[in-house]
């Protein structure tokens, strides 16, 4: 399985930065690749993205939820995939840690995996950037 890693530090606190990674719904408002993130249980989502201008439906289920250190997750239907963020207290804030495993099925495997590594590099860090804006806004509210 390919691995997508993304890494930054956050001049937040780990509680602030962990409230907002736990909203996963509102992923879809961080990045255009995601069309939808609809919730279907406590611990389980259904998310449609689209890689290459190919749509790719799976459904997940959180497999950890420990505030504010690691949120885990994976795939139940649909593309194979697990992930997980990680996040770690530093002097200032937080350093957030996402690790992303996935596999396509095959009919698509070579034209997908040929542009998904860069696009899915970019979700993680349009997801982690939007965070990272998100808690910046609030905690400097426009004058």
């Amino acid at each position: 399985m390919p691995v997508i890693e993304h890494e930054a530090e956050i001049a937040a606190s780990p509680r602030e930065v962990f409230a907002l990674v736990g909203r996963v719904e509102t992923f879809a408002d961080y990045s255009d690749a995601i069309d939808t993130i609809v919730r279907l249980g406590e611990r389980r989502y259904r998310w449609r993205v689209h890689i290459a201008g190919v749509p790719l439906d799976f459904d997940v289920e959180i497999t950890e939820f420990t505030p504010p250190e690691r949120f885990a997750w994976r795939s139940v239907t649909g593309v194979p995939n697990h992930g997980e963020y990680r996040l770690t207290p530093i002097e200032g804030g937080t350093r957030i840690h996402l690790t992303l495993e996935y596999s396509v099925p095959p009919p698509l495997e070579k034209a997908v995996n040929a542009a998904a590594k860069p696009l899915l590099h970019k979700l993680g860090g349009d997801i982690i950037g939007q965070l990272e804006a998100h808690l910046e806004a609030r905690q400097h509210p426009p004058e």
